[in-house]
Parts: structure tokens; sequence; C-alpha cells
């Protein structure tokens, strides 16, 4: 068997073995469920979440539980499980109940800020939370004051692109050219779906923005245009293992969370298959 062929198998087989794992076992590890850790796995330097988007549809205490099913010790929570609007006591009582359930209330958003009070109001959120990253939309005009923020906070923001159609950020390389000259801790969440919606591969901006790399959004998406539609990580046209081996060359050290929008009555069977497919690719890679 020629060895294309042979690698092509076992990274079927490892991501097989570690969808099933990731439905079964919240504890099991890729080189547990893969017997090994696989080509560069252990330079591995990133760690797998959750964008609570995904479970929009779900409240916080069944977003948990599914979040800890699958092993994602991450979560970035979206307003429908910790509302903009909540009192310092009600955001306090959520994050420790995001603590006690063995996760890490790693960041918020998407939060968009179109006004100052929307700005000031995400960053008081955000501190009152523990959240060490805001994945945020804010407008142009407002940069210089999320900046100024950013300072004062010492509260990352990485603003979240939305494809074709985006006015403000439709790809990482329209929000770098916005914050290039600020402060470090401006920088970009890539979303790989919309990137690639908007006919990038989302393996190029990681690897040119470096440095302003503070978040990222794993999915993928049925065509490289705007009409492509969420699926299954692995079904769709994205290179995951390049993006993956991508992430793995520039030493990213932050968060891969898992933002799965399809089927959201009933996601768990996809985001479970995506979760195991890149477990598997990590392995394999």
């Amino acid at each position: 068997m020629a060895a294309k062929e042979q690698n092509r198998r076992r990274f079927l087989q490892l991501a097989g073995i570690s969808a099933l794992a990731s439905l079964t076992s919240g504890n099991t590890s890729v080189a547990q469920a893969g017997g090994t850790t696989g080509g560069t796995n252990m330079n591995v330097k990133f760690k797998l979440g959750l964008a609570s988007y995904t479970l929009r549809k779900f409240n916080l205490d069944d977003t948990l539980k599914m979040a800890n099913r699958l092993g994602l010790k991450y979560i970035a929570l979206k307003d429908f499980h910790l509302p903009m609007d909540s009192t310092p006591e009600q955001i306090k009582e959520v994050a420790e109940k995001v603590k006690d359930a063995g996760i890490e209330l790693y960041g918020g958003g998407v939060i968009y800020m179109t006004n100052e009070r929307e700005v000031n109001r995400a960053f008081d959120y955000a501190k009152t939370a523990g959240m060490k990253v805001i994945i945020g939309v804010p407008n142009h005009e407002l940069l210089p004051l999320v900046n100024k923020k950013v300072q004062e906070y010492d509260i990352k923001v990485a603003i979240h692109n939305h494809g074709p159609g985006d006015r403000n950020y439709p790809t990482p390389t329209s929000a770098y050219e916005k914050v290039k000259d600020l402060d470090p801790r401006m920088g970009l969440c890539n979303d790989v779906g919309h990137t690639q919606r908007a006919g990038v591969d989302p393996s190029v901006p990681t690897e040119n923005f470096v440095a302003r790399l503070l978040d990222v959004h794993i999915k993928d998406v049925t065509e490289a245009t705007r009409r492509g539609s969420t699926v299954e990580v692995g079904r769709g046209v994205i290179d995951i293992p390049k993006f993956l081996r991508t992430l793995v060359k520039i030493n990213y050290a932050g968060i891969v969370s898992f933002e799965h929008e399809k089927d959201p009555g009933d996601p768990l069977a996809g985001l479970a298959e995506s979760v195991g497919y890149v477990r598997g690719a990590m392995a394999a890679i």
C-alpha cells in the first residue's frame, strides 16, 4: 500500500475514533483515542474550545454539559447565555457556574459595538466575568476608544470577520488593516468559514498576521462563495489539516473554538463529528 494511502486511512481512522470518543467520554484525549499523538502533534500549543453561539437554542446548563461531554474546556459565551444587560451580580453568578463546571470562561462574543455606550458596557461586562478576550465587531469610528479601553482594562479585542456582505470586516485582512497600528492587544478572530466564503484560504491570513491572531473560530463550509453554508468539519471545502498545520507552524497558543452553526435545534451530533475530525487531524499531522 502506498504511503499516501496509508496516511489517509490512518487519518480517517483517528478522526472516526476521535468522533466516537467525543460523544462517549469528554476526558478521552486524542492520544488515548488514536493510540498515538502522531506527527507534529506534540508541538500543538493551541487548545480546543467552544463558541456558545453553537448552542444558542439551549440554556447555559445544557450548554456546559454538552461542552464537557465533548471535552471542550474553554468557552466564549454569546449573550444568549450571558445577556449583555446582566447586572454585575448576575455576571459573576454565571462566571462561577462555568468555573464550577470545570470550564474556563475565556471570552465573550461576538459582541457588537456601535456606539460609545456599547463599548463601555462590553469592557465592564468582560472585566466582571473575568474574560481575557472580547470577540468583537466595533464600528470603525470607535476603534480609537476601543484601543483606549484595551489599554485601560488589559482585555484583548479579537475582531471577528463575517465574510461577503460584511461592510466592516469581511476578511481578516480588512480587520488587520484597521488595527495594525494600534495596541498589540487589538487583533483578529479568524473565522475560517467566513474567510473561505470570501474566497480566501484561511491559512494565508493566519500565517501573514501571526502577531495579531488572538482567537480562531473553526467550522467548514459548503463552498468558497457568499452562498457557502456551515457543514460538519471535514465535509466542506476548507483544507482543515492544512489550517491546523499552519497553526502549529506559527506556534499559535490561543483557543480554537468550534462555531457549528448548522442544525441549531439539534447540533450535538454534527458538533461531535467536527470535534472528532479536528482531533483526528491533530493526531495525524
